[in-house]
């Protein structure tokens, strides 16, 4: 095949187009460079030019009228005065060294202003940047969030309660919301936090690099907030997989904290984890504390009691002075903490064992106490307890419970597979939502029920005339569940309706049966006190609550774990009258004996006077006094761990 031939006119252009395309290449690479290089450009340019313009006045002898001819570093310190001040020529005079000196002052114009504009430009790319929450973060042993949600503050707030002994402490906060925005809010809802800073910083929590910003190798605790939305845990997994690819900075593994929506997900959480990350399966948290509340009003209250900072929290105790002594015998060893259980050498929790069983060395109490420095031991109890006030256990009789649910969300079926675990056989349930039947299947074999059936009924829960037409009287218990589906404000306003027409149509037919509400935002709580429900299940709180707790002592989750689950012991409220007589006054020693001797660990009372006094704690006490009296009045109770 013949070559083709170019002829030199050719050739030579196509050399010309060839050097211009690479020297605008090179100038292009060279504007990326940032305003620093720019600027180091410009002063270069700058430089040159002074340089050849003072050559330029040096070798042709141009001087002003009457003055003689000027040296090289004359010229050059004349030419770089007329570059940055303008108004030096003013004063010069011979018209050939002046438009010199103009042509120069021209040239310094367009330097000075070329310099103005690229630090200006380079400023605003700095605060944008900032602005941006992009910068590094230099932090150690501080708390990383990752995510964001409303559980946000709730769980800054308790972070800040836990650390308030420790000075200068640093919560991080990386998520893809704008780092001004999280600012702003944060600002306006916790307003200022003392003792505690504040970071936030915009990336994608499951790339390595925006990890490296945060600086997440030094840190303390992690704490990943994982959404209810769909394939959330597949991002779960992608984070978690950022972070152990992350080298510690020191000896310590890693302490995370994930929030999980799916049991499934956890398999491949150990595995990537091990023993680094904590889980807590929300949804099912949330389902077991529904149903537990639903079937006993105030158990929401001493959840919230246990959970937040502000009050009595959950510690481990070695104890050597009770090696060798019973798990009755430490029941009554403290007057201001409340033993619930023992952690073995192995780690196992084991919350209300029997009360025979002994504590072996090495193993830890578990108490409820106001501060770790207000667990000392006591022996008061053999000299104030009231044998005399204890009243004989009764054999209560298990009957059929008819529950309402009023709503639909993604837990209505574990709802009700763990309510099916607590009721006695013949109980009923029945479910009110917006779907069509042909879209639900809550038959007893799909959700495998042994105790109860499933009734499900089209319609709206907030219209009154569906509401009239369920025939209240028949439920021993209510729950309203939230639309995760819309905003946060508009399900709360859905619920909060509901809950209006429940309370009137009740007192309407003077039936009062057990009304549970689940509330996203805690801001609305106040609202729904109108409507006098008998309890409230915030779910956003409780799982910020849940996480902080677990963010400072990471082995409260196996306690949190063993409390919610339907095996073994959980929390109840039964009648004070069952336990003593109440036409005097007793001391909590005395509760805590009665409870004993039915193989239960008595941690505080409600008194149903203050149920809806908030300032009270809605009545409940948890921890108190042991020495203390309490006068009961007949419709109080005693708050107990119990297996039944």
């Amino acid at each position: 095949m013949q070559k083709p031939i170019y002829s030199p006119q050719e050739i030579r252009s196509t050399r010309y187009s060839t050097l211009a395309n690479l020297l605008r290449y090179r100038f292009d690479n060279f504007m990326a460079r940032g305003t620093v290089a720019l600027v180091s450009g410009l002063a270069l340019v700058s430089f040159v030019f002074i340089l050849l313009m003072a050559v330029l006045v040096n070798l042709s002898g141009i001087a002003p009228e009457d003055g003689d001819r000027l040296s090289l570093p004359e010229a050059v310190w004349g030419v770089l005065m007329r570059t940055l001040d303008s108004g030096t020529v003013g004063g010069d005079t011979g018209w050939v060294f002046r438009l010199t000196m103009l042509f120069v002052t021209f040239g310094g114009i367009f330097v000075v202003s070329t310099l103005i504009g690229l630090l200006s430009s380079g400023i605003d790319a700095k605060l944008e940047d900032l602005r941006q929450g992009r910068s590094r973060v230099i932090e150690t042993d501080h708390i990383v969030i990752l995510g964001w949600s409303l559980q946000v503050f709730t769980l800054i707030s308790e972070l800040a309660l836990a650390n308030a002994n420790r000075p200068d402490t640093c919560v991080v906060i990386l998520s893809e919301a704008d780092k001004v925005e999280m600012e702003t809010a944060l600002q306006s809802t916790l307003g200022k936090l003392p003792r505690i800073r504040l970071v936030c910083r915009t990336g994608n929590p499951s790339n390595m690099a925006d990890l490296g910003i945060v600086n997440i190798q030094t840190a303390r605790s992690i704490i990943i907030l994982n959404s209810a939305q769909d394939h959330a845990d597949a991002q779960l997994v992608k984070t978690l997989l950022a972070i152990t690819n992350i080298p510690r900075s020191h000896s310590q593994p890693y302490h995370i904290v994930a929030q999980v929506q799916t049991a499934k997900t956890l398999d491949v959480i150990n595995i990537i984890g091990q023993s680094e990350v904590e889980t807590l399966l929300t949804n099912d948290l949330i389902s077991r504390i529904v149903v537990q509340t639903c079937r006993q009003s105030g158990l929401s209250v001493v959840y919230m009691d246990l959970l937040d900072f502000s009050g009595n929290e959950i510690y481990f105790k070695a104890e050597p002075t009770l090696q060798g002594k019973t798990y009755g015998h430490a029941l009554l060893s403290y007057n201001d903490s409340t033993v619930i259980g023992i952690q073995r050498i192995n780690g196992a929790i084991q919350l209300n064992p029997p009360i025979h069983t002994p504590i072996q060395a090495g193993e830890q109490i578990i108490l409820i106490s106001e501060d770790d420095d207000t667990i000392h031991l006591s022996n008061l109890a053999d000299t104030l307890i009231d044998f005399q006030a204890i009243r004989a256990a009764k054999q209560a009789l298990a009957r059929a419970e008819h529950t309402l649910i009023l709503g639909w969300n993604d837990r209505v079926c574990m709802i009700i597979q763990q309510l099916d675990q607590y009721v006695a056989s013949g109980s009923t349930v029945t479910v009110v939502a917006e779907f069509p039947d042909a879209e639900v299947d809550l038959s007893k074999e799909t959700l495998e029920l042994q105790n109860q059936t499933v009734r499900y009924q089209q319609g709206d829960p907030t219209d009154r005339e569906v509401l009239e037409s369920l025939n209240l009287t028949e439920y021993n218990h209510a729950v309203v569940l939230c639309n995760p589906n819309l905003e946060v404000e508009q399900a709360d306003a859905q619920t909060l309706v509901t809950l209006l027409h429940l309370r009137d149509i009740s007192d309407r037919h003077h039936h009062n049966f057990q009304v549970v509400t689940e509330i996203l935002d805690v801001r609305n709580q106040a609202l729904a006190q109108v409507a006098r429900p008998d309890d409230f299940v915030i779910s956003e709180q409780l799982i910020s609550l849940m996480l902080a707790q677990v963010s400072e002592q990471k082995n409260i989750n196996a306690v949190l774990s063993d409390l919610f689950s339907p095996e073994g012991s959980e929390i109840y409220l039964k009648p004070v009258a069952d336990y003593v007589e109440i036409d005097r006054p007793v001391n909590f020693y005395t509760i805590v004996e009665s409870a004993k001797k039915r193989g239960e660990s008595a941690i505080g009372y409600r008194c149903k006077a203050d149920a809806n006094n908030l300032a009270r704690s809605y009545g409940v006490v948890i921890n108190p006094s042991k020495n203390q009296l309490v006068e009961f009045k007949p419709q109080d109770a005693i708050i107990l761990l119990a297996e039944s």
